[in-house]
């Protein structure tokens, strides 16, 4: 059966580049594991795959091409594995539906790679859930009732994938990521847009904490993606010509195309930010386990 597997998840990623089959008898120190071949597993939305409007999906490049540079520093010979699915939500990962994946879906997809090499992943990370609530948000206001249930469904399925991930992959570091507060941008169309702004921020504070219980049930960490932006930070700021802007608004112009084409997603600064928010993440965990 073992055989099998193998051959599967070997068919599954002909052509991409992935060494599937590391050499036995490796260095067992902690010098000759830095050195020996492993894997970053890169799970999630159209963050994790890279989608920028008008460019599409860079799966090599956002934040995951942020986060492989930093592991390669200490390990050079991490190779990535990103089956990242934009538009996914975290039903979706579960049951598939979105994008295609010869298992079915991305969360399958994940476990039958982990099957054959989960003692060789390094890094996991993973954003999802945003799809499940921005719906939420879709009439101008936040409806409440839609939101608290969109996100007890993120957060059960969070732990559920997380829980089935660790057990494929006892030995990775794996790192949730929060989110940032695309809404923020409503701000500049008046009151019912900076009720809106409000609103979403507090709400985005309760779904964020679940996401990072959540990793740290299975032994992850959360990045602070949140915190990168600012998002609960309400001070007004110099915002140019004059203008001044709470800093978490005046983060989401600056870092994601939200005032200007009304696209939530990060540009090239934002997937910086969120991909030094990781590798912060990352760092702590060294931090932690050397301590």
């Amino acid at each position: 059966m073992r055989r099998l597997v193998v051959l599967a998840v070997v068919a599954l990623f002909a052509g991409t580049g992935v060494i599937v089959a590391p050499s036995a008898g490796a260095d067992p120190s902690p010098q000759g594991r830095a050195h020996a071949k492993g894997y970053y597993l890169a799970l999630g939305d159209s963050l994790a795959a890279g989608y920028q409007p008008g460019v599409g999906d860079d799966r090599t490049g956002g934040y995951v091409g942020g986060v492989l540079t930093a592991v390669r520093r200490t390990a050079p010979r991490t190779e990535l594995v990103n089956l990242a699915c934009s538009g996914e939500t975290t039903v979706t990962m579960i049951d598939g539906g979105r994008c295609a994946y010869p298992t079915g879906s991305q969360l399958a997809a994940a476990r039958a790679f982990l099957h054959a090499h989960g003692q060789f992943v390094r890094v996991i990370t993973l954003d999802i859930g945003a799809n499940d609530i921005t719906r939420c948000a879709a009439g101008g206001a936040l409806d409440q009732a839609c939101f608290v249930r969109a996100m007890g469904t993120v957060h059960a399925n969070a732990q559920a994938i997380l829980a089935q991930l660790r057990a494929d992959a006892p030995h990775a570091a794996i790192v949730v990521l929060s989110y940032y507060n695309p809404f923020l941008a409503a701000w500049l169309t008046g009151p019912s847009g900076q009720a809106l702004a409000t609103t979403t921020t507090a709400g985005l504070q309760a779904f964020n904490a679940g996401l990072v219980a959540a990793a740290t049930s299975v032994g992850g960490v959360g990045a602070d993606v949140a915190g990168a932006f600012s998002s609960p930070v309400w001070t007004l700021v110099p915002a140019g010509g004059g203008m001044q802007l709470p800093l978490n608004v005046l983060r989401i112009c600056q870092w994601t195309w939200m005032c200007t084409l009304g696209d939530i997603h990060t540009n090239d600064t934002g997937y910086a930010v969120l991909a030094d928010a990781v590798v912060a993440a990352l760092e702590d965990m060294d931090l932690a386990a050397a301590g």
